[in-house]
């Protein structure tokens, strides 16, 4: 691996983690409006920044208050979701149709997060998918249009 590619990495996730734990009391819960969720948004620039949001979903799922078990489903949900939307924007090449799909498959994928919480916390599958689903929806629509613009100021598909 280059040390580009690796550096870039580690700053994503480190910048995940920190905006993570920032708001983490709405992170690991039913209502969950993880601001760095954002960041999936970069895979529709580059599919190789889904290296540091994995890692910075893994770290930051460490602290999560509901053990082990945020780590295998949080990094399964993001793995399966951004691995799905790799294999999408093969297909789908306008930038802004891309940030779309991502916010509407990350969104419709929560029931993984629902069905983890379901097991952890007891919470009712359906109504916790919808509070989890909406939380993501959110974010990822208020990020969307944040790097669009910032993409036109930093060109992420040449920064990795």
């Amino acid at each position: 691996m280059k040390v580009k590619f690796l550096t870039t990495s580690g700053i994503i996730a480190a910048l995940y983690i920190a905006i993570t734990l920032l708001v983490a009391p709405f992170g690991f819960t039913e209502v969950q409006f993880r601001l760095s969720e954002m960041f999936n948004h970069l895979v529709a620039f580059n599919p190789r920044f889904a290296f540091g949001i994995i890692i910075g979903v893994f770290i930051s799922n460490l602290f999560s208050p509901n053990g082990i078990i945020d780590l295998y489903f949080g990094v399964a949900h993001s793995t399966i979701t951004l691995g799905l939307f790799i294999l999408i924007c093969k297909f789908v090449k306008n930038i802004w149709a891309r940030l779309v799909i991502n916010t509407l498959l990350f969104t419709c994928t929560m029931f993984i997060i629902a069905f983890e919480l379901n097991i952890a916390l007891e919470l009712p599958f359906f109504w916790t998918w919808l509070t989890v689903a909406t939380g993501e929806f959110v974010v990822l629509a208020i990020g969307a249009p944040i790097m669009y613009t910032l993409n036109k100021r930093l060109n992420f598909k040449n920064l990795i």
